[in-house]
């Protein structure tokens, strides 16, 4: 018998509340990858990782938020615990592998192919295997032509937020290259719930195994979004917010700055390789 899918069992309420969290964790993500490229190669590893962990994390709370408002008639639905975190640790390697390659080798032609391919992977693949923890009397079935396009439209959308982020140009280009990330993980979520139906086995009322959606809602929301909260303190209370332009112009070269930057008062500058102008008469310091 196939079962009624409804996806949206609550209105414009889940699909809403599930981008914007898809939105939260790009732009922090995306925000550390732009630092990333402003820092010396020492600190490089640490902003590129708290950047996949931020994606990795919204994806994954915006995956179930929406999922929340997903239903089959007459079929409760039930979670493999497992399975639902294990698509967490997917979402933030893979993610974090597309990052890093981004990071490493900058906006480069084959960086953004690659690490936006593997980004764009690791949000299907994140989505496909949440799908494979969900339990209820019934068979899941996918349409290949509306798979393949759902996972077009994350890898696309994907490498266009990695190239935005690696720009480098401020808090704009961060916040676009977020409402794109956003953009591509709801898009590809909405168009790989579209490629599902539902072949639902006898008496599909009767109880199955796993955890209900309302029993993994409180730990799904609270570790995330207080891991998010983190991220985005640290994000605001960046050094590199309070450094100097020369400062950054050194950080961005990939080392830290020859010289301190000059005050006004300083009578010689050790970056411009001269020194102030004498009085007449007045001799220099080496005939003295």
């Amino acid at each position: 018998m196939q079962g009624t899918v409804d996806g949206f069992s609550y209105g414009l309420v889940t699909p809403v509340a599930a981008y914007l969290m898809a939105c939260l964790g790009g732009a922090l993500g995306l925000r550390c990858t732009t630092r990333s490229l402003l820092v010396a190669h020492s600190w490089r590893p640490g902003w590129l990782a708290l950047g996949s962990a931020a994606i990795g994390s919204g994806i994954w709370t915006m995956h179930f938020i929406a999922m929340m408002g997903f239903s089959v008639e007459n079929a409760p639905i039930h979670y493999d615990k497992g399975l639902t975190f294990a698509s967490l640790a997917v979402a933030i390697v893979m993610v974090g592998i597309g990052i890093f390659i981004v990071g490493y080798r900058g906006a480069t032609g084959a960086a953004l192919f690659t690490g936006g391919t593997i980004t764009g992977l690791g949000v299907a693949s994140m989505h496909y295997l949440g799908m494979a923890g969900m339990r209820l009397r019934g068979t899941l079935e996918y349409n290949t032509f509306t798979v393949s396009a759902s996972v077009v439209i994350a890898v696309v959308a994907a490498s266009a937020a990695l190239w935005a982020a690696a720009q480098v140009r401020g808090f704009l280009w961060s916040l676009g290259a977020s409402l794109v990330m956003g953009l591509a993980v709801t898009g590809m979520h909405y168009t790989g719930m579209a490629a599902l139906s539902v072949h639902l086995h006898g008496s599909s009322a009767a109880p199955v195994g796993g955890d209900s959606p309302a029993e993994l809602l409180a730990p799904m929301m609270i570790g995330p979004l207080a891991f998010l909260l983190l991220a985005g303190v640290i994000v605001m209370f960046d050094p590199l917010m309070v450094m100097g332009k020369a400062d950054l112009q050194s950080a961005a070269q990939g080392q830290r700055a020859p010289y301190p930057v000059p005050r006004s008062g300083d009578r010689h500058d050790p970056r411009a390789g001269r020194r102030p102008p004498q009085h007449p008469g007045s001799r220099s310091p080496q005939s003295w």
